[in-house]
């Protein structure tokens, strides 16, 4: 769960250290709370396969790469990675269910499980032993500052939230002007018009290995690449398209904004993605333009790699 889990263990861990709780209990209880979530995640893996690490992933900044620094870690390390995985951030949720969809057994998953979760639990118990009269001398400094401290923290944030939320409302009246249907892109390839579509690269079919499948003419960018980058030229006339090959609009809808923040104006966003072209009956290639071929024609300049 998104809780301060290594605050607490820290905290009992200087509790235990005045003789109000017993430390085996606390590292005991650590390690059977990780085993607890951590099994759950395994057999999400063992049964959904990718499906499950999908859902992971999309929590996190960067799908594709969080995706991909996780098969890596596994591919070389194996199921000993459990042992440590926890230390890293982003790495300790999505490797259980990986070690599942890999058919890692269960035995050998509890073992490595149980001792990432004592090495995890008990090095944060035993900072919170060691420095407890550290922790002591906080607690009553918070004590004395705590609503100073509450509003010198509360008022920046409910302003960052405000202001983060009016960014989004913004956002979504802009996008509800700003996407293309199937048909009407259709009618745009077959016209005279400049129009240059954007496969934004997706994550899962990495995972999976399929063959690339696009819409005739489309080229494929890494979206983190044209988030943020602030180099990127297009001529007036040309419109760019944006798609994912996963069929959500989501990932079309925040590489638009930041075109749009760098002053690239002509931005659009398939509706469904490459699935409501494929619904529409309208074909498909399994072959992607080179980007710089396609960005020379239109003359765009786009990020390198």
């Amino acid at each position: 769960m998104p809780v301060p889990s290594v605050v607490f263990l820290m905290a009992a861990g200087a509790l235990s250290a005045g003789g109000e709780m017993s430390t085996s209990i606390v590292v005991s209880l650590g390690i059977l709370a990780c085993l607890a979530a951590d099994s759950i995640w395994f057999w999400f893996g063992r049964k959904w396969g990718s499906q499950a690490m999908r859902m992971l992933c999309r929590l996190t900044a960067d799908p594709r790469e969080s995706s991909r620094n996780a098969h890596e870690k596994f591919s070389r390390y194996g199921p000993p990675l459990l042992c440590v995985a926890k230390f890293f951030p982003g790495l300790g949720a999505v490797v259980p269910p990986l070690a599942g969809a890999e058919g890692v057994s269960l035995a050998r998953f509890l073992a490595f499980d149980t001792l990432g979760g004592f090495l995890w639990s008990g090095f944060y118990v035993g900072l919170g032993y060691l420095f407890s009269n550290e922790l002591d001398v906080a607690i009553r400094w918070v004590r004395h500052f705590g609503t100073a401290l509450a509003i010198a923290i509360g008022i920046p944030i409910g302003l960052y939230i405000g202001w983060r939320g009016l960014v989004l409302v913004r956002m979504i009246r802009r996008l509800r002007l700003r996407r293309i249907s199937p048909p009407m892109l259709d009618r745009k390839l077959k016209s005279n018009r400049k129009v240059a579509v954007l496969d934004l690269l997706d994550f899962e079919e990495e995972m999976d290995g399929e063959s690339p499948e696009a819409i005739p003419g489309a080229f494929r960018v890494d979206p983190a690449h044209l988030r943020t980058s602030p180099h990127i030229t297009v001529p007036d006339d040309v419109e760019i398209i944006l798609y994912s090959s996963s069929g959500g609009d989501t990932l079309s809808a925040r590489v638009a904004v930041a075109l749009k923040r760098i002053g690239v104006d002509k931005v659009w966003v398939l509706e469904g993605g490459l699935k409501a072209w494929r619904e529409h009956g309208f074909p498909v290639s399994q072959s992607l333009e080179a980007p710089e071929v396609v960005a020379e024609r239109f003359g765009v300049r786009l990020p390198s790699p």
